[in-house]
């Protein structure tokens, strides 16, 4: 996995943001969605967006508090 690159708390906070919004959409994409291609490539996008999600507060919390 390639390594995350340091942001500000405050770009962290927008990037997470970000991909919690993507995160909603692929859900209710993948609701209003037939077909298991349809189905596979949905659930792989949510895995990465969620992977990426995870990544970014990890990094979040490991910063100092304010």
């Amino acid at each position: 996995m390639a390594s995350t690159p340091s942001y500000s708390r405050a770009e962290l906070d927008d990037r997470i943001a970000i991909l919690r919004d993507n995160i909603r959409q692929l859900t209710e994409q993948a609701a209003g969605s037939s077909g298991a291609a349809d189905e596979e490539r949905t659930a792989n996008r949510i895995a990465e967006q969620q992977d990426e999600l995870d990544a970014l507060i990890k990094q979040r919390d490991a910063l100092p508090q304010r």
